[in-house]
């Protein structure tokens, strides 16, 4: 294919003359353009349900990763006027009620996020009313750095802050009686604050935060309408 160009009128004709793109050429470039945006719009509607697929496979393992004893769920969401169970035309956050072999309710699983060194990091937390503590956590998705900031969801040691991490509110039921926050480690003192881990600074913090602003949102809710998430075993 031959491309012509075309010197602009008046101007210089030597060596360091500025040639103006033929009409030919701008039509090449715009219809290589259009292809692309074409092309990975139709990559990304194809592959969207396939994401979603995923992302909902992992999300349910992780409901039963952070309430041990469940074998079972029931999906709820949060309104503007409490929690509603999921596919009634309810529009917000789906927290997921979790029951054990003998329909007992084991705990309520919902999500929580925070700004970590990379990127947003979310989370999924276990929350027990019986103990009005958080019993279990999962990094859903993390861009930390590996070896380092992903700790937070395989050491061992730190992961026990959160075997019975407490979440009880104050006396009005409007929020968290105590701020669930991170402390140097080795200086935790209190069953509401989080025993850090060395290397993985940032990435704590921001579980730490999660977690809170998580709690602070989701368990005065949970609270309230307990008796509705007990009675919705599958």
């Amino acid at each position: 294919m031959s491309i012509k160009v075309e010197v602009q009128p008046g101007g210089p004709t030597g060596p360091g003359a500025q040639i103006a793109p033929s009409w030919p050429m701008l039509r090449t470039l715009a219809g290589i353009a259009i292809l692309s945006g074409l092309l990975v719009v139709l990559v990304y509607q194809a592959t969207k349900p396939i994401i979603a697929e995923n992302e909902r496979i992992l999300t349910e393992q992780a409901v039963f990763e952070v309430l041990p004893g469940a074998v079972s769920k029931v999906d709820f969401v949060l309104t503007d006027q409490g929690l509603a169970p999921a596919g009634e035309g309810a529009v917000g956050v789906t927290v997921f009620a979790g029951f054990g072999a003998d329909g007992r309710l084991r705990g309520i699983a919902f999500p929580g996020a925070a700004r970590g060194y990379q990127d947003v990091i979310q989370f999924l937390f276990g929350y027990d009313p019986a103990c009005e503590c958080i019993i279990g956590s999962k990094v859903l998705r993390s861009t930390e750095t590996p070896g380092l900031g992903d700790k937070i969801d395989s050491d061992p040691a730190f992961l026990e802050n959160f075997v019975s991490l407490d979440a009880s509110l104050n006396p009005e039921g409007t929020g968290l009686a105590n701020p669930i926050v991170l402390v140097a480690h080795g200086t935790k003192t209190d069953p509401w604050q989080i025993d850090g881990i060395s290397g993985a600074t940032i990435s704590g913090k921001a579980m730490a935060r999660a977690a809170n602003d998580a709690a602070e949102r989701f368990v005065p809710n949970i609270r309230r309408d307990l008796a509705k998430l007990a009675a919705a075993a599958p």
